[in-house]
């Protein structure tokens, strides 16, 4: 036993050791000891791990080696939506920005601003629960993403264990994951070294290698991250200011940026922006602009959010990149609405972290307007991830006649008069810049594109159906229309190619699970020109029933918020064609059904003021139709059990927050009473 002691105790001192000199290394890039030293320090650990293995801790250093492969990474719901920022790109949005917030909080002195870099790399969740580091997750479609955590694991920079104290019983740190540009060039010296694919940028990189499913290759990676806030259990801390929060995470272990400062007002932000402007070449990472958030928290609740983005931050980005390359060709694309873009075919070029090869030209006004022609060198720009375009030509460098000395080696570009894709005739709406194939769903280009949106994860989520299996379906003539999905059988998609019968017998389970929806999946599906998921759910959210939507003219349209005369006359456009209304009519007789909410203009909300959490697996309901039939009836959803909390609706599977309920006396509705009480209200 004595020996145990000390062996418990050597493992100790090592960890505390080897943990110090991680700090040391990747929080403040000054190493203490050669890196020879280090690795013997970490053996021993391990082998006195390996020889008395009640000495391992879940916060042992030796944990952030990479594990065995995953077959798959499972999916996690984040306790917070990972929200994404809205952009300013000129000085005049950041003072519209700073103007906003001073109206919303009626606030006439300058505010006050939390001011940081706007990393380049890939956002990430932590969950920490009595403070010690259990699940990550990448940010996904913000409120669910892929669940890494062994990769997570194996970054030396993240506390396995949080320091310090004041943290939640749970909490999620959030951060973005990077590489540094200095590891970034060492990675792609190796890969070059091993005849593998190198990477195209540091933030391609980090992402690539924090999705590996063998995570001894994400241990491999030198993956950095820096914390930058909190989502679930953020509101339990004692905290004033969004400066207070970033020293509290430096304090618990995590690397913050030490470039965060906070400055008043509109000029504040601005000077902020240019000098981080002139040292972004000196940093040691990539950025991509910097982040203003209103730094008091109270104020942060106060001033809220719109649709997925916050009204209390914005990002300020950098100028794009732009290079300089050659138009070998021009050809035009048939968007999903029927659109038509010029797309000019480049030689490739590197710009903006990607190597580019296209560029849109937008409309033939623009083609026009910039007489953008084969042959010419283009100033071609990409900021961010917005698609590359093409600024304007270089006229010094267009080559003046061929090689015979006749005309311009290369005539003006003219918009086709028919589309390339079936054969109808392209127009242009009355004011519009954009031409338009008029096809409509007779245009495979527009059908394809059409079907696929229908059957995509946040409309109808068709599992199964992807571009392949739409391809197929259109080109042998199975599929005209999302209504001719649901009459598809087993044995006409069993004989299609790569589609075996237990294939075939999934899709048709996924095309039929399809049929319950709900009103807010059902519109945006439609693929409307202007209405995506947000303006889809307040169109749901407004009429509560698809026959008040049809019925309303563009003036009763423009009663919903954030619907001006733009998306009015888009709805007004698509519902009043006749083989619209007629997809659709043949889709509810095909069974698609969703749960009808009640029209704003029906009178009083029947859960208005309630808050309702829901837990499990209902019988029938999906999660996302039992959230939208609580907030058509006025009712708002919460992730979490309070005292605040008026119902709790729990499934099979129920967990902690159905204890949590059944704790503080919350009552608990199964789906049968929640039915009731959306059909009857409250008062009963």
């Amino acid at each position: 036993m004595p020996e145990l002691v000390a062996e418990t105790q050597r493992a100790a001192i090592l960890r505390a050791e080897i943990e110090r000199h991680n700090e040391a290394y990747y929080r403040h890039d000054a190493p203490t000891i050669p890196d020879a030293e280090y690795d013997k320090l970490f053996r021993e650990l391990q082998a006195l791990e390996v020889l008395h293995p009640t000495l391992l801790t879940p916060d042992s250093p030796t944990q952030r080696v990479g594990a065995a492969p995953l077959k798959a990474f499972p999916s996690r719901r984040h306790g917070v939506p990972m929200l994404s920022l809205n952009n300013a790109f000129e000085p005049a949005e950041v003072e519209a920005f700073d103007q906003r917030v001073r109206e919303g909080l009626e606030s006439i002195a300058a505010v006050d601003y939390a001011v940081e870099p706007k990393f380049d790399g890939l956002a990430i969740s932590l969950t920490y629960e009595h403070g010690f580091f259990t699940s990550g997750a990448t940010r996904g479609d913000g409120a669910t993403g892929e669940e890494v955590t062994p990769n997570l694991r194996t970054l030396r920079c993240l506390p396995l264990r949080l320091s310090g104290a004041g943290w939640p019983e749970l909490i999620e740190i959030r951060g973005e994951v990077l590489l540094f540009k200095q590891a970034f060039v060492e990675l792609n010296a190796r890969q070059r070294e091993r005849g593998d694919k190198e990477f195209a940028n540091p933030r391609n990189a980090a992402a690539g290698s924090l999705r590996q499913l063998d995570s001894r290759i994400t241990a491999s990676r030198p993956l950095s991250f820096f914390a930058y806030g909190v989502g679930a259990g953020g509101d339990q801390l004692t905290l004033k200011t969004h400066g207070e929060l970033m020293d509290q995470l430096a304090a618990w272990g995590f690397p913050v940026a030490e470039e965060r400062r906070i400055v008043q007002g509109s000029k504040g932000l601005l000077a902020y922006f240019a000098e981080i402007g002139e040292k972004r070449a000196k940093l040691p990472y990539d950025i991509d602009g910097v982040v203003y958030k209103v730094n008091r928290l109270a104020a942060q609740t106060q001033l809220g959010f719109v649709s997925r983005a916050p009204r209390f931050a914005i990002a300020h980005k950098f100028p794009a990149e732009e290079a300089l390359t050659v138009v070998v060709g021009i050809d035009v694309q048939v968007g999903r609405t029927g659109a038509i873009t010029p797309v000019a075919r480049l030689q490739p070029v590197f710009v903006g972290g990607v190597t580019v090869t296209n560029a849109t030209l937008h409309n033939e006004d623009e083609v026009r307007r910039k007489d953008v022609r084969v042959g010419d060198t283009v100033i071609v720009r990409r900021a961010g991830d917005v698609i590359p375009e093409v600024v304007a030509i270089v006229p010094e460098k267009r080559p003046s006649r061929d090689l015979f000395g006749g005309e311009p080696l290369h005539p003006p570009f003219i918009m086709p008069k028919t589309c390339p894709e079936c054969d109808s005739v392209i127009a242009k709406g009355v004011d519009e810049a954009i031409a338009r194939c008029t096809g409509g769903l007779f245009c495979p280009a527009q059908r394809k594109a059409a079907l696929t949106h229908f059957a995509a994860r946040r409309a109808m989520d068709i599992e199964g159906l992807g571009d392949k299996l739409v391809d197929q379906l259109v080109d042998a003539g199975l599929v005209h229309s999302p209504a001719d999905l649901y009459g598809l059988s087993m044995e006409t998609l069993a004989g299609l190619d790569r589609m075996g019968e237990k294939s075939a017998q999934n899709l048709v389970a996924a095309i039929e699970k399809s049929k319950q929806t709900t009103l807010a999946r059902f519109i945006f599906s439609l693929g409307i020109r202007n209405v995506g998921e947000s303006t889809a759910r307040d169109l749901a959210k407004h009429f509560g029933q698809l026959d008040c939507l049809l019925a309303a003219d563009s003036e009763t349209l423009q009663l919903v918020a954030d619907v001006g005369p733009v998306v009015a006359a888009s709805l007004a456009a698509f519902f009043g064609e006749s083989h619209n209304r007629q997809i659709i009519e043949r889709l509810r007789t095909a069974g698609v059904n969703w749960p009808e909410g009640v029209s704003v203009e029906a009178g009083p909300k029947l859960l208005a003021g309630k808050t309702l959490v829901l837990t499990g697996t209902l019988p029938t309901l999906k999660r996302d139709e039992a959230k939208a039939m609580i907030e058509a009836a006025g009712g708002k959803v919460s992730g979490s059990v309070s005292k605040k909390t008026d119902f709790v609706v729990a499934g099979e599977e129920a967990g902690s927050k159905l204890e949590k309920a059944l704790e503080l006396g919350v009552p608990v509705l199964d789906e049968i009473e929640f039915l009731k009480l959306l059909s009857e209200g409250t008062e009963q």
